[in-house]
């Protein structure tokens, strides 16, 4: 079995974030953490001069992090203290560092929120509008990135499924997981550069295809792509994403393999395509 690959952590990515965030905005506090279960827990803190906000845990609807992880969407303060918009349970904290203005903005990854990150000042002039856009610039590259990491964790799984190496979490592989398998293999055979691991990928996927496949049907490699994404219930935008295609170009392949199945729609394309044994 291979080396498992060290995952980065994702603490790590939002502590890089809030360093350029601090330094862009020339202010004194910058801190986040990540969100599990609905909580913000606090574990990257810039600037403090206490320990009162590490390790804070934040549920969804409370304090201004909590509400902005509820909302999913960025709140600015000009005067904590006096804010009557959010809950003060974590005054202690929050006003045993000075802090004055503070804004806050969530990680929204997949439609939940994944992180919050935060600026904040002591003094009595409050952050603007400036500082909502350079966090918001901050936070939109802290979930490009949890993104892609989500995405590499998706295809290694997958693909340690396919392999043997690994069974799904939830029990049995199911007829969705080898279906998803099947679909991430082709993917994964188009983008590797080696030869002989394309070629192993794809006979991988053979196996997984649906029995003997019917001759008077014949699909090209890039039509079975394009089918597969399509039997996963993506659009032509998220198969062509997949594929490193344009979405035209997956409307070709999609339209020249239903012409070969004689199918009306792209749904039925999928089922006839395996009734003849060429998908799982």
């Amino acid at each position: 079995m291979p080396t498992p690959v060290l995952r980065p952590r994702d603490a790590d990515a939002v502590r890089a974030e809030l360093r350029a965030v601090r330094a862009a905005l020339d202010v004194p506090l910058a801190f986040g953490g990540e969100v599990t279960g609905g909580t913000l827990v606090i574990s990257e803190l810039l600037g403090t001069r206490t320990a009162g906000l590490r390790g804070l845990t934040v549920p969804a609807g409370s304090g201004l992090g909590g509400r902005v992880v509820a909302d999913r969407r960025p709140r600015l303060i000009g005067d904590y203290a006096s804010e009557r918009t959010i809950t003060h349970q974590f005054d202690q904290p929050v006003l045993a560092e000075g802090i004055r203005s503070i804004v806050a903005v969530p990680i929204v990854v997949a439609g939940a929120a994944r992180a919050v990150l935060y600026a904040a000042v002591r003094d009595r002039q409050p952050l603007g509008n400036r500082a909502i856009d350079v966090i918001m610039h901050a936070g939109r590259r802290l979930t490009t990135e949890l993104s892609v990491r989500d995405d590499a964790d998706r295809r290694m799984r997958l693909l340690a499924i396919a392999t043997g190496q690994a069974a799904p979490a939830d029990g049995p592989v199911t007829l969705e997981d080898l279906r998803a398998v099947y679909a991430e293999l082709r993917d994964l055979a188009v983008t590797v550069p080696d030869p002989a691991l394309r070629d192993r990928l794809r006979s991988l996927s053979q196996r997984l295809e649906g029995g003997r496949p019917d001759p008077a049907v014949s699909l090209s490699e890039r039509e079975t792509d394009v089918l597969a994404q399509i039997a996963l219930g993506c659009t032509n935008a998220e198969a062509a994403e997949r594929l490193g295609l344009m979405p035209e170009t997956v409307k070709s392949y999609l339209r020249n393999a239903m012409r070969k199945l004689d199918a009306g729609t792209r749904h039925e394309a999928v089922v006839r395509a395996r009734c003849a044994g060429l998908l799982p």
